[in-house]
C-alpha cells in the first residue's frame, strides 16, 4: 500500500504534512506563515528562504520583528529534526509512522537587525540526534551576514503531529 504522504526530494519538508496547522510552518494554516524548509545534500542542511512582510516590522525601519525571527528559527529548526531523523533511521521523508518533535529549548542571539526589504535565509544543522533528542544550531542570513543564530533541542514525541489539528470557529 502506498503512503500518499511521501514526497518529492526536491519537495518543501513540510509538504509531508499537509494537514499541518502550526502558525510557523503549517500548510494547513492559511493565516500562518507558510514556511518551506528543503534539505540540502550538498550542505547536509535544512534550508530555507523567507521574505518578511512589512507588518513584521519592529518598529525601526527595516528591520524584522525578532518574535518573528525566533518563530523562524524554531519551526525551520524542528523540520531540520525530523528530516535528519528520518535521513538517521534510513526511511524516507514523510514515511509512516510520521516522526514528530516540539521544542524543549530554543535560544536565540540576535546578532545585527535582520531586514525585511529582501528575503533572508535560514539555514539548520543537525549537531546531534541521541535517543529522543536533537540538537540543532540555526543561522539567518541577510546577504552574507548572519543576523541571528539559534540553538535549539528538539525533543522527540510519539504523537503525531501531522495531522494537525482542526481549524474551526
Amino acid at each position: 500500500m502506498s503512503d500518499e504522504r511521501l514526497i518529492p526530494l526536491d519537495s518543501p519538508l513540510q509538504d509531508a504534512w499537509l494537514k499541518g496547522t502550526c502558525y510557523g510552518c503549517g500548510p494547513n494554516n492559511p493565516q500562518g506563515l507558510q514556511l518551506k524548509s528543503y534539505w540540502s545534500e550538498i550542505e547536509d542542511a535544512a534550508i530555507c528562504t523567507f521574505q518578511g512582510k512589512p507588518y513584521h516590522n519592529a518598529g525601526f525601519e527595516n528591520v524584522m520583528y525578532g518574535g518573528l525571527v525566533a518563530s523562524l528559527c524554531d519551526c525551520h529548526s524542528i523540520w531540520a529534526a525530523i528530516a535528519a531523523t528520518y535521513r538517521q533511521e534510513g526511511r524516507v521523508h514523510g514515511s509512516l509512522p510520521a516522526i514528530s518533535y516540539v521544542t524543549g529549548n530554543l535560544n536565540v542571539s540576535f546578532l545585527h537587525p535582520t531586514p525585511l526589504n529582501h528575503p533572508i535565509i535560514l539555514k539548520a544543522k543537525v549537531e546531534e540526534i541521541k535517543e529522543r533528542k536533537a540538537s540543532i544550531y540555526t543561522v539567518v542570513l541577510s546577504d552574507d551576514r548572519i543576523t541571528a543564530e539559534a540553538k535549539v533541542v528538539a525533543v522527540r514525541v510519539l504523537s503525531d503531529k501531522s495531522i494537525g489539528a482542526a481549524m474551526g470557529g
